[in-house]
């Protein structure tokens, strides 16, 4: 029989001892780690947030950018297979400025021209997007006209459309001079043409996308109500779609106007038609049917080139519309919880989506723009009274003043959605 050791049993016993207390202290670690990670994940953080009401002119800008407001997103804005949304994000301080002004770009049109105009604050030139979760570079001119080399790139809309031409002209002309080919008699449809890249850049004007007939004057006012037909779009775009490269396309606020709707060469209703012994059907119904006329035409074509679909752009118009003394004035954007967007700009891009959804399942080369929520921030943006030269000088006191709450100053907010645009490219 082996000998009795003390000593040995009393080690055995004290390594015993010390691995149980190191288990112990290790599983109390890990519990008081993952006390924390608990507490961490469902405490929420209270942020306020103060409408900007100020209308007075902002100091000059700052020299250091600002980081993006830390808010929650909305339900229906969350990031898409796992990739960043570049339409969710925050207008951050841009202290370079904009890459052009009205002295470096001659294809800004008189009424968009805020600088010239006499528009007293420059605060709305330092702003620019930035998507939350993904890094948005500057739009490069010369990338952007390298890719478009031998090809054609042509937007279809309305005046925010020919609007946002006018941004990419100024931006592009920065790189290389650009040959202006064609415009109609209203200089509503237009074609420029870079010869150095053999591109081909034009606007179509089609505000509707469906065929209308548009009974008004030279300044816009009508002589009579508009005539839609629902089920036949319009020529001017269709015609030519096939020999795209690439296309921007939107409808947008004409569908509000007074107007007859017609389907198989037969009224089927109206918008806002008294005393026209006609069924009121509202715009909804007449966007809702002229959008899918047209994303099964953009569906069913021939044409294998790129269409980005455009989203609804909202107006700023406050304290009345654009003919009832409605202005804007503002000279900061909002920020996300400073403002609701408004029940017509809610119903366009709820049809806007809708439609667009049912058109993906085609599996077709389009790509949504989704420019509202980002559009929606910025009411600094716009010409407002400035929409005129001088709008206040002595010579202007017996005229009406008329505000635009809904183009962009250009230079102005627009010129981010070329950024967005490239990068989607």
């Amino acid at each position: 029989m082996k000998a009795f050791n003390s000593n040995n049993v009393i080690k055995k016993q004290f390594s015993l001892v010390f691995v149980k207390f190191a288990v112990c202290f290790l599983v109390l670690g890990f519990a008081y780690r993952l006390f924390l990670s608990n507490f961490e994940q469902f405490s929420q953080i209270e942020v306020n947030h103060t409408v900007f009401v100020s209308n007075d002119t902002l100091p000059p800008p700052v020299t250091v950018s600002e980081p993006p407001v830390a808010v929650n997103l909305p339900e229906n804005q969350t990031l898409l297979n796992g990739k960043c949304d570049l339409f969710i994000g925050d207008w951050v301080r841009d202290p370079s400025g904009p890459v052009y002004t009205n002295a470096t770009c001659y294809s800004i049109e008189s009424h968009q021209n805020c600088m010239k105009n006499g528009r007293p604050d420059t605060e709305y030139l330092y702003w620019r997007w930035n998507p939350r979760d993904c890094e948005l570079p500057r739009f490069s001119p010369k990338k952007f006209l390298n890719l478009m080399r031998n090809k054609s790139f042509t937007f279809i809309g309305d005046s925010i459309m020919r609007n946002h031409v006018q941004s990419l002209l100024c931006i592009l002309s920065q790189e290389e001079q650009v040959d202006d080919v064609y415009h109609d008699e209203q200089y509503k449809s237009r074609r420029w043409y870079f010869p150095i890249h053999d591109f081909n850049l034009s606007v179509i004007w089609s505000p509707f996308l469906a065929k209308a007939t548009v009974f008004e004057d030279d300044n816009g006012v009508p002589t009579d109500i508009t005539q839609l037909h629902l089920d036949k779009l319009d020529d001017a775009w269709t015609g030519e779609f096939d020999n795209f490269d690439y296309v921007v396309i939107a409808g947008g606020k004409w569908y509000l106007k007074s107007t007859i709707y017609y389907e198989k060469d037969k009224i089927v209703g109206c918008h806002n038609c008294p005393g026209k012994n006609i069924t009121q059907v509202g715009f909804e119904y007449a966007y809702r049917k002229a959008l899918n006329s047209t994303m099964k035409f953009i569906t069913s074509s021939k044409n294998k080139g790129y269409t980005f679909f455009r989203t609804t752009t909202p107006d700023h118009f406050e304290n009345g519309e654009w003919n009832t003394g409605g202005y804007c004035n503002r000279t900061r954007p909002f920020k996300e919880g400073e403002v609701d967007i408004g029940y017509v700009d809610e119903a366009m891009r709820k049809i806007e989506l809708e439609e667009f959804e049912r058109a993906s399942e085609f599996g077709l080369n389009m790509k949504l723009f989704d420019t509202t929520v980002l559009s929606l921030l910025r009411p600094d943006g716009h010409p407002g009274v400035y929409r005129q030269y001088h709008p206040f000088a002595v010579e202007n006191k017996n005229k009406k003043v008329q505000n635009d709450c809904l183009h962009w100053c250009l230079p102005g907010p627009i010129d981010s959605w070329n950024d967005i645009m490239m990068q989607m490219l």
